[in-house]
């Protein structure tokens, strides 16, 4: 009950900028379109009303718990809950694909920051802060490493001020780009998408974006599990980086347990009741009818939306204005060369060496 009291505030504060963002979403719609697809999608509504309330009305401490809460737990439902929208068979054809696609990304960053780093004289705590940021899972993957290689906190929040401003960015500018150079190929955006932004919440937030202004449901599906391979691959990088620290970092010990993203195993556990589910309705072993199933579906997917929206708009009411502009510019220098390094070379790679006719 203290939990609920404590989280309370700030969930009605997210739920309701996402309700003010879908409803002038659709008011827009309904004024510049006329149509049912929104020229600016309910997400970006989400997240800018989330930043405009963040720096402009500034929220005292009550509403953090319930920000946080919405940001962490409520993103990890809504994309467990997206598992219902694919297939086995997809999840191993976006992993298949993506895995040398994430490789090649991580290298590159690595790379970059290597050698602008030293030239720029960034510390070697910030610059593994904010290649881990960058290439693995943004946010959460700076708070799992900063421990194990003794981060100072101005170090943790210069390097989450970096992946907070380019990853919004990306956010929004790649669905619009990503249509334009992959011309509309729905899988190949999700690739893009999935390797070229930084946070999990800002890679969903671009899958919905495009999703609501293009109608490309493939390019939300092929991101999230392009993004969760991204993830995974936290449990390799950080045992790397503890074992270059280990002299700094006295034999501080970390746990496998904390950095392991356990809400993939939730993502596969719907992608598994959806396969299992089509196999076996469609073969008459459960006692209801396909069109039932399908509304059961719908609405899953409908509660996933949800769930992310609101997600959305605690993300906009986590992004603090005052700290991007209190990091000096060398950072973010670092940080802009790394997000168009791994931009520019998930494009080349999806673009030279996948198969588009795979992708069709």
């Amino acid at each position: 009950m203290n939990e609920i009291k404590k989280n309370i505030t700030g969930l009605i504060l997210c739920v309701t900028i996402f309700a003010a963002a879908y409803f002038t979403s659709n008011l827009i719609s309904t004024i510049l379109s006329g149509n049912q697809h929104s020229p600016i999608p309910t997400v970006i509504f989400a997240v800018l009303i989330g930043i405009i309330t963040k720096n402009i009305f500034k929220p005292d401490a009550r509403f953090e718990p319930g920000v946080s809460f919405a940001q962490h737990n409520i993103l990890r439902l809504g994309i467990i809950l997206l598992g219902i929208r694919i297939s086995l068979s997809d999840v191993l054809a976006y992993g298949a694909l993506s895995i040398p696609l994430v490789i090649i990304c991580i290298l590159t960053v690595l790379s970059v920051f290597k050698v602008t780093s030293h030239r720029l004289k960034i510390s070697s705590e910030m610059s593994y802060l904010m290649a881990m940021g960058t290439s693995i899972c943004g946010a959460s993957a700076i708070i799992a490493l900063a421990p194990v290689i003794n981060a100072k906190k101005e170090e943790i929040t210069y390097a989450v001020a970096n992946i907070v401003l380019f990853g919004l960015i990306g956010m929004f500018c790649y669905p619009y780009l990503a249509e334009t150079l992959f011309d509309g190929n729905q899988k190949a955006i999700g690739l893009f998408l999935g390797t070229a932004i930084h946070d999990t919440a800002q890679v969903t937030a671009s899958g919905l974006i495009y999703e609501q202004q293009f109608a490309g449901s493939t390019t939300l599906e092929a991101a999230t599990v392009t993004k969760l391979v991204r993830n995974s691959f936290l449990l390799l990088l950080i045992p790397i980086f503890a074992f270059a620290y280990m002299k700094d970092n006295q034999g501080k010990n970390y746990s496998r347990r904390e950095i392991f993203p356990f809400f993939v195993l939730g993502f596969i556990f719907f992608v598994t009741c959806r396969t299992a589910g089509d196999e076996l309705v469609a073969r008459g072993f459960f006692m209801i009818s396909e069109s039932h199933w399908h509304y059961a579906i719908s609405l899953v997917k409908t509660f996933s939306s949800i769930c992310l929206g609101i997600a959305m708009a605690s993300l906009g009411l986590s992004t603090d204005l005052s700290e991007l502009n209190a990091v000096g510019y060398k950072p973010f220098l670092v940080g802009f060369l790394a997000a168009t390094a791994v931009a520019l070379s998930s494009f080349m790679v999806i673009w030279f060496y996948v198969d588009f006719q795979y992708l069709t």
